[in-house]
């Protein structure tokens, strides 16, 4: 019997509030969704915008320090749930990029008849496996916490229903994600085999010290396709062929929402298994890790660069190899956290990092669905002129570009990238911080492009080839439509933080420079 009740654990209501507070907010949605009539159905999207706020306001009471939760009895360090400052930060950037989403959708379900219970249930769904995720502390955890943001995103993806490009993007990241978690799968069963553990705490002590060399031949193989499985939920090359697709046939929240979110889930995953999980192996997954920063930003920006301004879908195409490029900058301090004794300013790079690519890339994707509107091709092209349509609309998104690619008054965009620049000279990896700077310097390009296209005059624009769209915008009555107030909010929300950011960038990586360990 007592056996029994040592079997027993106290669960921390409090530690796991805001994943659990965005379930429920969901199961309430996908309940309310029977009951309410047709008419009355936009209510579900305020109900769920005002449960993704108080799921990120819950993280305000964890804030005193570390709770544990799910422990092994009698092992109160051994735990699957933990509320530490990593987790913290990492569940404000998820739950924040989800309600920035939740506000851009609001509009996207009314003008494209979206069925709007499942469109609900399924992104809080998702964001409630997001937020799950960093704080997993073991290997089962992890996997599920990952499904569980992953599965309701292929739905979300593929909800425009009769669309042939929605439809082809969904079955392609479906696909592809399936192929990726079964490697993953594979990875873990072999790291348990080895170590006969799955928590992270254990599965590093057990990797550390291996007896057998039949062992450790499992071992190396389980650490190698658990990293690939990560790698593919990053959009870090080779694994990032389904991202420019997939962000093109995706509602645009979705769009804007597995950019920023979808790459939180994976960079923190990622994190955990390789800092915490296999510092042992180390000096492999280090340099790993090195080479796939070097050809995930090559193959972005490179991509990017050869965007046609008149090619349908080019901003959004544009954003996605953007966004690939960016998860190269990400990895670089990821790879360095393996040539460093103490990985916590690196990671406290990575994560800095994150924080100011997902409030201005969320930024971006707000604009772009404002330009949407009128423009539904959403060249670049279409951007001509914008600043005499829409002038905060332009100024803003200027100001997100210029953040992207690092210049003033983007400051917090130039801090992150310097930070990143000189974590990679400390490490050691004076090739990879030459291979960024090359990259930065090509990314200039084609963000500036872009942006100088916003300030450019209605002469130029009716003049330009490609551009009949944005010409009958600034003839007609389109071009003075009200903007949605959700739009407009998930905007200025996104400038405020940017803003906010760049006036104090240092706050933000003390803030993020925790340890993990």
């Amino acid at each position: 019997m007592s056996s029994v009740t040592s079997l027993v654990q106290s669960v921390d209501w409090l530690a796991i509030a805001p994943p659990t507070l965005a379930a429920a907010v969901a199961l309430v949605v996908l309940v309310a969704d029977l009951f309410l009539p047709a008419a009355r159905k936009p209510l579900l999207g305020w109900i769920a915008t005002a449960g993704l706020a108080l799921a990120a306001l819950t993280l305000l009471p964890l804030l005193n320090g570390d709770r544990r939760t799910f422990c092994l009895p009698g092992h109160p360090d051994v735990c699957s749930y933990v509320a530490d400052p990593f987790t913290l930060v990492i569940q404000f950037l998820v739950l924040g990029g989800a309600l920035l989403t939740a506000l851009l959708s609001i509009d996207t379900i009314k003008d494209h008849d979206l069925p709007t219970g499942e469109y609900w249930f399924l992104l809080l769904s998702s964001a409630a496996g997001a937020a799950l995720l960093p704080a997993s502390r073991d290997l089962a955890t992890l996997v599920i916490a990952l499904e569980v943001a992953s599965l309701p995103a292929f739905a979300l993806v593929g909800l425009r229903r009769g669309d042939r490009l929605s439809s082809e993007a969904a079955l392609k990241f479906f696909l592809s994600s399936v192929a990726a978690t079964a490697v993953m799968l594979l990875g873990v069963s072999f790291l348990y085999a080895a170590t006969g553990s799955l928590y992270l705490s254990r599965v590093a002590s057990g990797l550390a010290d291996l007896p057998d060399p039949r062992l450790a031949t499992l071992a190396s193989a389980g650490v190698a396709l658990t990293l690939v499985g990560f790698a593919f939920k990053t959009a870090a090359a080779p694994f990032h062929f389904w991202v420019p697709d997939t962000y093109v046939g995706a509602p645009l929240p979705i769009a804007g929402y597995l950019s920023v979110v979808g790459k939180a889930v994976g960079f923190s995953g990622l994190i955990l298994v390789t800092v915490q999980g296999f510092p042992a192996y180390a000096d492999v997954w280090g340099p790993a890790l090195a080479v796939l920063a070097a050809l995930t930003m090559t193959v972005g920006n490179v991509a990017a660069l050869r965007q046609d301004p008149r090619r349908a879908h080019s901003a959004v195409r544009l954003l996605a190899w953007s966004s690939v490029g960016q998860a190269g900058y990400l990895l670089v301090p990821l790879a360095a956290a393996g040539y460093v004794h103490d990985p916590a300013r690196a990671i406290g790079s990575t994560v800095a990092y994150a924080l100011m690519y997902a409030a201005v890339n969320l930024g971006a994707f707000a604009v772009a669905a404002l330009v949407a509107r009128t423009s539904p091709a959403n060249r670049i092209a279409d951007y001509r002129g914008l600043y005499a349509r829409r002038p905060l609309a332009a100024l803003a998104l200027g100001f997100f570009l210029l953040c992207l690619a690092g210049l003033p008054p983007g400051i917090i965009g130039l801090f992150a990238k310097v930070t990143v620049f000189a974590v990679a000279v400390d490490a050691g990896l004076a090739w990879l911080a030459v291979v960024m700077a090359v990259n930065v310097v090509i990314a200039l390009y084609y963000y500036l492009q872009w942006t100088a296209v916003l300030f450019r005059g209605a002469k130029e624009a009716e003049g330009a080839e490609g551009t009949g769209a944005a010409t009958a915008l600034m003839a007609g009555e389109p071009s003075r439509a009200r903007i949605p107030g959700p739009l407009v909010t998930a905007i200025a929300l996104a400038a405020v933080l940017g803003v906010a950011l760049s006036g104090a960038p240092q706050l933000v990586l003390r803030f993020a420079s925790v340890a993990l360990l």
